[in-house]
């Protein structure tokens, strides 16, 4: 989770505007990038897992944050003066969704089963799509992905009132990080909004990183950089692209991609097998996608505001 930001004419004046008609092909390209950002997550996640056992949970991801947050203020150079409150509220909101989505994640997971988890969380993004729907169609599509997340998660009985609360509360983020990435990625420094983002929530996060910074060693750095990189600089920027190149509605409803690309990972690199609920789950999500494309082909193209 899978999973990034956007002359004066005011910095605001395209911060707030209502999502426009979307072309298909504004659609496949938002498609693309979420996929991209989709197997970043996964790579990294692979990469930084090793690192729970020195670093915790926690601690691994706003370490993470931190390099991602020196990488994306190297390459960006963010200009501080100039910006509208607007746009620093934005700014900071879509920081703090990054941050404390993960932190919620990472509690709910140790607490529930991984499938009941990943499920609670995408209620986010998919309860943003349904709110954003202009047509029936739209709706269709963000259900049927929601169908298709629970048949691949397979979520069992078992509950944990806690868990749940944090379950709950990243699928909260997770809607925030999903609006501001539309809304940052529809600004004229999108970039260098994201760059600002991500600074702002290794912010949050360092309570986390700092008591276990003395156990870096050169080969954790270097597993650290990779899995930053790959993990929140590539995942946030192709993020906030595909929301800059099309609406919270549809990147809300292909964030489903994650737990597909999730599961197909499994299969092929660890071996493990695909049971056939979610096989049919990942049938309705590529179908859900697939008709969300199709049904997008009909309107004009959309190109952001100047």
């Amino acid at each position: 989770m899978s999973v990034n930001s956007t002359t004066p004419p005011p910095r605001t004046s395209t911060f707030a505007r209502p999502d426009g008609p979307l072309s298909r092909k504004n659609v496949l390209m938002a498609a693309a990038l979420v996929l991209a950002g989709s197997l970043g997550v996964q790579v990294s996640s692979a990469l930084a897992s090793g690192l729970f056992s020195t670093f915790g949970t926690l601690g691994t991801s706003s370490l993470r944050f931190l390099v991602a947050a020196l990488i994306l203020l190297a390459i960006f150079r963010p200009k501080l003066r100039g910006r509208s409150r607007s746009n620093w509220l934005g700014i900071a909101i879509y920081g703090a969704s990054m941050a404390a989505m993960n932190m919620c994640l990472y509690a709910a997971i140790e607490r529930l089963p991984l499938g009941v988890a990943v499920t609670l969380e995408f209620l986010g993004p998919i309860t943003v799509a349904l709110l954003a729907s202009r047509r029936i169609t739209e709706a269709l599509c963000a259900v049927g992905a929601l169908a298709g997340v629970v048949l691949i998660a397979g979520p069992g009985g078992h509950f944990d009132l806690i868990g749940y609360a944090f379950g709950l509360g990243a699928a909260l983020f997770f809607g925030l990080y999903t609006v501001f990435s539309a809304r940052v990625g529809k600004t004229n420094d999108s970039m260098s909004g994201l760059a600002l983002s991500v600074a702002f929530a290794a912010v949050l996060s360092l309570p986390f990183g700092i008591p276990v910074l003395h156990l870096v060693d050169l080969n954790s750095a270097g597993i650290l950089l990779v899995s930053a990189t790959i993990g929140v600089v590539l995942t946030f920027t192709a993020d906030t692209l595909a929301a800059r190149v099309s609406s919270s509605r549809v990147v809300g409803t292909l964030f489903s991609i994650d737990p597909v690309v999730g599961a197909v990972a499994g299969a092929v690199i660890l071996g493990q097998s695909l049971t056939l609920t979610a096989v049919l789950g990942i049938v309705a999500v590529v179908g859900s996608g697939a008709a969300l494309v199709w049904a997008s082909g009909s309107n004009p193209p959309h190109v952001p505001e100047r």
